[in-house]
């Protein structure tokens, strides 16, 4: 017979069994936000250069933006999130430019946390993964706003831009790229950003902070519409 106070039999197995059911569930939602993020781009821009796999004269090859947009970043290093988004980067340029795109990799942010800028940290990572092409810098910009108005004096005149970061800040990217140049915003194609399982342990936070800020950047970009702004 247990003594009295002492916990009863069996209370440490079901603690542990439902910390893990819990744990499980946390991380099944940020797989689930992000999946969704994922084929919700793919669906909206479906319409877009067929998806960024356009068919391609033999004599032109459409000309596309590749925006990867940093993260805060102490040390010298690209820290985990950051490698994230430019794995993101990277697979995206290397599929364009295999339908047959010429491809300009657009790295964005400045020394936000540490000094050095989150362009330069990116493009490191891009380029230790294999990414041998064009890369342009915006190494002034604090904001995700900054990013795209910044990028936007990179890109040229483009006939595809794809905006690279996990899917929720993507899509508010995208979000504001159209607010700030609806003819850009017509351009925008799919990104290569979901696998299952990468960043898993990042996916449920990246996946709650995003869902709030893109409902904000949602109302924001109504209001702007019904206003005729």
């Amino acid at each position: 017979m247990s003594s009295k106070g002492s916990v009863p039999r069996g209370t440490l197995p079901f603690v542990i069994s439902l910390l893990g059911s819990a744990a499980l569930a946390v991380l099944t939602f940020g797989e689930a936000v992000h999946a969704r993020a994922s084929a919700e781009a793919h669906a909206e821009l479906r319409g877009n250069r067929q998806q960024g796999e356009p068919s391609v004269a033999p004599d032109q090859a459409p000309l596309c933006s590749v925006i990867v947009l940093g993260f805060a970043n102490r040390g010298k290093r690209p820290n985990a999130v950051n490698r994230w988004r430019a794995r993101i980067a990277a697979r995206t340029a290397l599929r364009l430019m295999s339908s047959g795109a010429t491809v300009s990799v657009i790295c964005c942010g400045g020394a936000v946390r540490d000094t050095r800028a989150e362009a330069d940290l990116l493009a490191e990572a891009l380029r230790g993964m294999g990414w041998l092409g064009d890369i342009q810098y915006d190494r002034e910009s604090v904001s995700t706003w900054e990013n795209i108005a910044n990028a936007r004096k990179l890109v040229g005149d483009p006939d595809m831009i794809a905006i690279c970061s996990n899917g929720l800040h993507a899509a508010k990217a995208r979000a504001y790229l159209r607010r700030q140049d609806p003819r850009l915003g017509g351009l925008l194609v799919p990104t290569d950003d979901y696998r299952f399982g990468g960043m898993m342990l990042f996916k449920p936070i990246f996946a709650a902070v995003g869902l709030w800020k893109l409902a904000a950047a949602r109302r924001v970009s109504r209001g702007t519409q019904s206003s005729g702004v």
